[in-house]
């Protein structure tokens, strides 16, 4: 393979992966509280002689999550809830604590609070919240406190990180971090509202239409590059 045809492989990679990407986002574009991404790419440069000639190659680097909230949808389920501000709630799966704001919540069997997964919904002392048997009426103040007809049944935790890039997204709008959860202090939770996703429609499928613009591109720059060289070598070895 000539270098033509490795640096625009190269390229024609990164965009595959920009592909995925804003396909993914263009999937989810329904999905309560999503948050949209973006790669990250970075040139990476070869040196190709003892002149310091250089050929510029490029770099997957990373995917940047938008942070940004979502607009928040009116439902009337007293178990939807939207946070105003920035945090996430917390919630337990086989032992581990993990984070979402996605909202849409339900009781299980057993009355707990939980995530459309099953995952228990936990309150700021990192215990399932509890819905008693016969209790039908729950209210949800700005400040997270969960109330029955029987009065507080426990406040949601709601939190934030020192660095919200540095979080896993697992799948069902979950994300995994390792570290210290902070205190989202000013996050107002709000009773039969939605958090929806923070992709915008127009944007993502301009993008999409850019890309596969851009990979189809690369891909005739690598074709044309072949040509070249058959032709290069029918001609050389031609006899003459």
């Amino acid at each position: 393979m000539t270098t033509t045809a490795e640096v625009a492989l190269s390229y024609q990679m990164a965009l595959r992966n920009q592909l995925d990407v804003t396909a993914n986002n263009i999937a989810n574009m329904s999905t309560s509280g999503f948050q949209g991404s973006q790669p990250l790419f970075a040139e990476f440069l070869v040196e190709i002689d003892s002149d310091g000639n250089e050929i510029s190659y490029v770099e997957d680097s990373g995917t940047l999550r938008n942070t940004a909230p979502g607009p928040l949808n009116a439902t009337g389920n007293q178990l939807d809830i939207g946070l105003q501000g920035e945090g996430y709630f917390v919630v337990e799966s086989a032992g581990e604590f993990l984070y979402t704001r996605n909202g849409s919540f339900r009781l299980d069997d057993s009355g707990r609070l939980t995530t459309s997964g099953g995952n228990a919904v936990l309150d700021d002392r990192d215990n399932p919240i509890v819905v008693s048997p016969g209790e039908t009426f729950i209210s949800i103040s700005r400040d997270g406190v969960v109330r029955t007809e029987n009065g507080e049944i426990g406040r949601l935790r709601i939190v934030t990180f020192a660095n919200q890039q540095d979080m896993e997204l697992l799948g069902n709008s979950l994300l995994r971090t390792n570290q210290v959860p902070i205190d989202a202090a000013g996050t107002e939770v709000v009773q039969g509202m939605l958090e929806g996703s923070n992709v915008i429609a127009i944007t993502e499928m301009t993008r999409m239409i850019d890309l596969l613009r851009s990979y189809q591109s690369a891909n005739q720059l690598i074709t044309s590059d072949e040509d070249r060289q058959e032709q290069a070598i029918d001609i050389l070895t031609r006899i003459v």
